[in-house]
């Protein structure tokens, strides 16, 4: 199987461009897309966050989520640090659809509480196929946000604590090498 899709800035633009014109609940699928992709969350971890996690007591964003070892793949606790560029995206979503209560789901839903891993999976899998690209998946924000960083210099035992993997070998199969990785790593010599 394929692995998820990198995209460039431009790329995600354009994605975030179509859910702001043609979805119904565009912060929110916008505030969806921008966590995986500028924190590295997996989409199962996204759709357990609660308020709690998210928004302290004070009713602001927090700087890093404390996810429990139940909110994750690997059944162990993590920390996510959550940019500034984040942070502001998530209290924008929050001024729309504020505090209900710390143990209810941050991201709403219709018809239930809250996503299923697998029904969030399917809404951000459409986002990207409607917005045209067919190799991007609920994964490709995670694979863009390790490659990004990775191309900027971050050193690998960073991007696997980033990540939240055991393994190095795991997180160096999710960075996708780019010509100018290539060109920036030979004018080093």
């Amino acid at each position: 199987m394929a692995q998820a899709a990198t995209l460039t800035q431009a790329q995600l633009q354009r994605v975030l461009d179509y859910v702001r014109g043609c979805t119904k609940h565009s912060l929110r699928n916008r505030a969806i897309l921008l966590t995986t992709h500028l924190s590295g969350m997996r989409i199962g971890e996204v759709a357990a966050l609660r308020y709690g996690d998210v928004v302290a007591a004070d009713g602001m964003i927090r700087s890093e989520v404390r996810l429990s070892a139940t909110q994750t793949k690997g059944n162990r606790a993590r920390v996510v640090l959550l940019p500034e560029r984040l942070r502001a995206e998530l209290a924008q979503y929050l001024q729309h659809f504020p505090l209900r209560s710390p143990t209810l789901p941050f991201f709403y839903t219709q018809r239930s509480p809250g996503f299923t891993a697998d029904t969030l999976t399917h809404v951000v899998n459409a986002m990207y196929k409607n917005a045209g690209f067919d190799g991007a998946s609920s994964h490709s924000g995670r694979r863009t946000f390790i490659t990004n960083l990775a191309e900027r210099g971050v050193g690998a035992r960073v991007l696997m604590e980033l990540a939240g993997h055991t393994n190095l070998s795991t997180t160096q199969r999710y960075i996708d090498i780019k010509p100018s990785m290539l060109r920036a790593a030979v004018e080093l010599v």
